[in-house]
C-alpha cells in the first residue's frame, strides 16, 4: 500500500512559503566538506557554563531541503526554561550553516547581537531572564551542511542518488551531534519535550522524519512541506530523510492492549524485499515486548525507512540500508539491532558518553537473546562465539569520567567495537551469574525505572554504569561490583588457570589489577556437570583416573582464551599483507 495515513494541513503551508528559495544550480559536495571545527566535530563535551543554567523545552524546525544545491535552509525556534538568572544563551550550531536572523521572544535582534566563531554561538538577549521565566529564540540559519565522509560512522549529510537518478537524502549525525544541522544544545541530558519539524522538499520527493505525521501541505509550485511531532526525543536520533518514498503500514495489536502503528518507506521496485522486511516487524516487536517491555513509543509510531547508509537508531524511523541482507539464523540482523536501541538508547538514554556501552552492548546483546528466542541455546551460543571472536580487551569500556563520543567510540582510543561485544559478552556473563529473573528485573529497572511497566507508566530515562549496577544488585540480592570492575572498568579480561596434579584439579581466577573476582565456573567430568563456588577465586576438584574434563563447556563466562588470542593475531597478519 502508498501513501497511507496522511492529512492535509493547509494552516501549516505559510510556514512553508517562507522557507521558498529560488532553485539553484547543482553541485557536489565532497565527503568530509565543508570541514568542522573541534567545537562541532565533538559531541557530549563540556558543557558551556550559561548552558547548565537552562532547561531545554522544545524545539519547532522549519528545514527546506535543497539537493541541486545540497544546502538547506532553517528556522529553529527553541524553547528554554532558566534556572538561574540568564542575559545570554549559548547554543551549538554549525558555523558551516550561518545565521541570518535571530528573535529572542519575537524581538528581532541586530546582527552584532550574536557570534559563532566556533560552532558555539553566543546570544546577547538585551534582557535579563528571571530564574523560573522562559525564553524563546527563533534563529533563521542555512548554507551547505557537513557531508558525511562514511554515514553512519562519521556524520552529515548523505546526498545520493536512488538508481532511477532522483534525490535521495539521509542525515547521521550520532558521533557529531544534532548540531550538524539544527540549533541545539549537544549533550545526551538536553533532549527537550518535544519537537516539531516541517520538512520542505522538492515536487515528487518525501520527507521522512520522527514521531506523528501531523499532516502535508503542497506549495503552489509542486514542493510539499512535511509535518511531524516528535515528543520525548534523543537529540542525535532527529533525522531528516528525502526520497521517492512508497510505504507499507499496518498495526500491530500489542499484548500490553495498545495498538502500534508500523510503518516501512522503501524505494520504488523493491515491493517484494520490502514486504519480507516488513513481516519481520511483528515478530521482533514481539520478542522484545515479552523479554524486555513495551514498545516505548507506542503511541507515536515503529517506523523504518531505507536510507543511503547501513543504518542508525532514530527514534521512532530507523535508518535501514543493509539491502535486506540474510543471516543463517532467519532474520535481519541491522533491522533487528536498530529497533532495539528504541529501549536502549531512546528509552534508556546515557547520562553521559562515558556510558555507551548501555547502548550498544545491550544493543548487541539483544541479538544472540533473539536467535535464542527463535531458535534455541545452540543458535543463541553460536552467535555469542561469534562475537566474543571481536572482542580485543585493550582499554576499560568504562572509565568513570565525562566522555564525548568520539572518545568512546573510535576506535583509536582502544574500545571502538569492545562497547558492543565486550558488554553483550558482559551481560551474557552476568545473565548467568544472577539468573534470568533478576537479569530481567534489573534491566527494566534501568529501562523504565519498575519492574512493571505498562503504555503510560513510564518516560524515558537518563542513566548511568554506577545506576545500571545498583538495579541489578538490588534485584538479585547480591554484591556484583567485583564483576563490573573486572569487566567494565578494567580492560583485560580475567583468565582462569587450571592445574592438574594427580587426581586434583585446580582452578583458579587471575583477574586484572589483582581484583577479587569469585566467579563460579562449572567443569563437565563425563556425563556430569559440576559447579565450582570460587568464593576465593580458587577451587579443587577430584578427577575419577583417566578423566576427561570440559571447563565452563557452554561459554558461559567472558574471560581470556589462548586459542582467540591466536586466531586474532593470525587473522591480523593476513589483513597487513
Amino acid at each position: 500500500m502508498k501513501e497511507a495515513r496522511i492529512r492535509t494541513s493547509p494552516f501549516l503551508a505559510a510556514s512553508a512559503l517562507a522557507l521558498a528559495t529560488a532553485p539553484a544550480a547543482a553541485q557536489t559536495i565532497k565527503p568530509g566538506e565543508p570541514p568542522l571545527t573541534a567545537q562541532t566535530s565533538s559531541s557530549g563535551g563540556p558543557l558551556d557554563p550559561v548552558q547548565k543554567l537552562v532547561r531545554f523545552q522544545s524545539a519547532d524546525l522549519r528545514i527546506e531541503v535543497l539537493p541541486d544545491s545540497q544546502s538547506i535552509k532553517g528556522v529553529g525556534t527553541l524553547r528554554f526554561a532558566a534556572t538561574a538568572p540568564i542575559r545570554t544563551l549559548v547554543i551549538d550550531l554549525d558555523r558551516n550553516l550561518p545565521v541570518s536572523a535571530i528573535a529572542i521572544d519575537g524581538r528581532p535582534l541586530k546582527p552584532g547581537a550574536w557570534s559563532n566563531p566556533e560552532g558555539r554561538m553566543t546570544i546577547q538577549l538585551g534582557k535579563t531572564v528571571r530564574a523560573g521565566g522562559t525564553v524563546t529564540a527563533a534563529i533563521t540559519y542555512g548554507g551547505t551542511p557537513h557531508v558525511a565522509v562514511r554515514a553512519p560512522w562519521d556524520g552529515g549529510f548523505v546526498w545520493a542518488k536512488t538508481p532511477q537518478g532522483q534525490p535521495w537524502v539521509a542525515t547521521a549525525v550520532q558521533m557529531e551531534g544534532c548540531d550538524l544541522f539544527w540549533p541545539c544544545i549537544d549533550y545526551p541530558t538536553y533532549e527537550p519535550d518535544f519537537i516539531d519539524l516541517h520538512i520542505t522538499v522538492p515536487k515528487g520527493l518525501k520527507a521522512i522524519s520522527n514521531g506523528v505525521l501531523k499532516g502535508t501541505d503542497t506549495l503552489a509550485d509542486g514542493r510539499s512541506t512535511w509535518n511531524w511531532h516528535v515528543t520525548n526525543p534523543t537529540l542525535y536520533g532527529i533525522a531528516l530523510n528525502v526520497g521517492p518514498y512508497e510505504v507499507i503500514s499496518g498495526d500491530y495489536k500489542s499484548r500490553f492492549g495498545n495498538t502500534i502503528p508500523m510503518f516501512y518507506w522503501y524505494l520504488p521496485g523493491e515491493e517484494r524485499q520490502a514486504k519480507g522486511l516488513f513481516a519481520e516487524f511483528a515478530p521482533t516487536l514481539d520478542f522484545f515486548e515479552t523479554m524486555i517491555g513495551p514498545y516505548p513509543f507506542g503511541d507515536q509510531k515503529l517506523g523504518v525507512v531505507e536510507t543511503p547508509h547501513k543504518g542508525m537508531e532514530h527514534m521512532t524511523v530507523n535508518a535501514y540500508g543493509n539491502k535486506y541482507a540474510k543471516t543463517p539464523w532467519g532474520y535481519d540482523d541491522l533491522f533487528q539491532h536498530e529497533f532495539a536501541h528504541e529501549w536502549f538508547a531512546n528509552q534508556l538514554t546515557a547520562g553521559n558518553w562515558d556510558d555507551f556501552w548501555l547502548h550498544e552492548g545491550t544493543g548487541t546483546y539483544m541479538q544472540p537473546l533473539y536467535a535464542e528466542w527463535r531458535g534455541g541455546k545452540g543458535d543463541y551460543t553460536a552467535m555469542l562465539l561469534q562475537e566474543r571472536i571481536g572482542i580485543r580487551a585493550r582499554s576499560a569500556i568504562v572509565t568513570g569520567k565525562p566522555q564525548s563520543a568520539e572518545d568512546v567510540y573510535e576506535d583509536r582510543n582502544g574500545r571502538g567495537g569492545d562497547i558492543y561485544t565486550k558488554g553483550s559478552w558482559t551481560l551474557h556473563t552476568l545473565r548467568n551469574l544472577i539468573g534470568d529473573k533478576a537479569f530481567f528485573d534489573g534491566l527494566r529497572l534501568a529501562i523504565y525505572g519498575r519492574t512493571d511497566p505498562r503504555p503510560g507508566n513510564f518516560k524515558p530515562l537518563y542513566r548511568s554504569t554506577p545506576e545500571f549496577i545498583a538495579f541489578m544488585e538490588q534485584t538479585s540480592g547480591r554484591k556484583l561490583q567485583w564483576f563490573f570492575d573486572v569487566y567494565l572498568y578494567e580492560a583485560a579480561l580475567p583468565e582462569l588457570l587450571t592445574e592438574q596434579t594427580g587426581d586434583r584439579l585446580t582452578l583458579r581466577w587471575k583477574a586484572p589489577g589483582d581484583r577479587p573476582f569469585p566467579m563460579p565456573v562449572e567443569v563437565q567430568l563425563g556425563d556430569r556437570l559440576i559447579t565450582l563456588a570460587m568464593r576465593d577465586g580458587s577451587d579443587t576438584i577430584d578427577l575419577p583416573a583417566g578423566a576427561h574434563y570440559v571447563v565452563d563447556p557452554w561459554s558461559k563466562i567472558l574471560k581470556r582464551s589462548a586459542d582467540i588470542d591466536a586466531f586474532q593475531a593470525w587473522r591480523a597478519a593476513q589483513t597487513s599483507r
